[in-house]
């Protein structure tokens, strides 16, 4: 399965932008084709640090970031609004440069480093599976748009064979090559599935023990072990928060009754569409059977609080207000917006899902047939 992750860093991005730094050791030059949007970020990442530049382009597509001297592991590259990406591994030289179309960043060539060429060359290896992919992915959206679209059921099929012929191919890419760098990159980008991973875990047994040391190596061993923790069965992780009325929130205050908690933002367009359901859900099931926790990455809760005097419902919410909202995506290692969490009466996690269909159908069998 593809890496499909709405990362922390892209959501709460705007809270960390600074100024372009001049000279230094580190430059990333970019030439980008079929860019819409001039502002790229750069998110510069080291074991303790993390350093955002954004630079607006001065001529279509091109860019050039520096960032003074500093021990920096990466640097992923936001454009097209924050919507698409690129890492690009900072090992040996200080200057990297990007090329490409930016409507594929899988395809993305990158030069200056051992693992940037390598990656590289595994994008050209696979640049059709790449493109189909991509291209797949693209229609896909667009049938979305268009409720009339009879070609959905074929894409989808369509997509599902080539995600699978290029996880195989890069299962063997990894198998062949242990002892690179570049390999557990690719389990990261490939194969990193919050909720299961299962394969996470056999790959990483592949790599030769010389990586035991690779930063990343010990992040994605890190991460496994943190994603079993809000694995569903798993008790769910205890915490105290304040909503927007300042009322203390726990998780103990909900004990004896089944809770939703939903993950939200006011840019998520598919978090908007839930916002119907949520009130269904509201509505329909008491107070005395489930209670509702709604956590959004919005930090102006005096605003939330008018918008929410205006419905009819009493809505318990957190706000990203002292970093709420952050640190339970963390504890709850959510990675892509909405999310939903269920959790049982004994604090154990039921279920977890981005989409109405199962929670109505989970709540259905639990409540109302009881």
């Amino acid at each position: 399965m593809l890496k499909r992750l709405l990362f922390l860093c892209v959501i709460i991005l705007p809270a960390f932008i600074s100024s372009c730094s001049k000279g230094g050791s580190y430059r990333i030059e970019g030439n980008l084709s079929n860019l819409s949007d001039p502002a790229v970020y750069a998110v510069f990442e080291g074991e303790n640090t993390k350093i955002v530049d954004t630079v607006m382009c001065k001529k279509p597509g091109r860019f050039s970031i520096h960032q003074k001297v500093g021990d920096y592991k990466n640097v992923t590259l936001y454009f097209e609004n924050r919507t698409r990406w690129i890492t690009i591994y900072l090992q040996g030289r200080g200057k990297f440069t990007v090329t490409g179309n930016a409507r594929y960043p899988l395809l993305l060539q990158v030069e200056g480093g051992k693992i940037n060429d390598q990656l590289s060359a595994v994008r050209k290896k696979y640049a059709s599976l790449l493109k189909e992919q991509a291209d797949l992915n693209i229609a896909l959206n667009k049938e979305k748009m268009n409720p009339n679209a009879m070609e959905g059921t074929d894409l989808i099929s369509r997509l599902a064979n080539v995600n699978h012929q290029l996880s195989e191919k890069i299962k063997e890419e990894i198998k062949e090559n242990p002892d690179r760098e570049s390999s557990v990159v690719l389990i990261e980008d490939f194969f990193l599935n919050p909720d299961d991973m299962r394969l996470v875990d056999e790959l990483l047994a592949v790599i030769s023990p010389k990586l035991k040391d690779f930063y990343l190596v010990k992040s994605l061993k890190r991460y496994s072990v943190k994603a079993k923790q809000t694995a569903i069965g798993a008790e769910a992780p205890s915490f105290t928060v304040r909503n927007v009325y300042g009322k203390l929130v726990s998780l103990d205050s909900f004990a004896g009754k089944y809770v939703l908690l939903n993950f939200t933002a006011p840019w998520c367009d598919m978090c908007q569409s839930e916002n119907k359901f949520l009130s269904e859900v509201a509505t329909k099931y008491s107070k005395d059977k489930l209670k509702m926790l709604l956590v959004s990455l919005d930090d102006d809760s005096k605003a939330v609080r008018d918008l929410l005097s205006k419905d009819p419902i009493v809505w318990n919410l957190v706000t990203d207000s002292a970093g709420q909202a952050a640190m339970l995506i963390n504890l709850y290692n959510v990675s892509a917006l909405p999310r939903c969490f269920l959790i049982g009466k004994d604090k154990k996690i039921l279920l977890k899902a981005d989409n109405s269909v199962e929670i109505k159908q989970t709540l259905e069998n639990l409540i109302n047939q009881k």
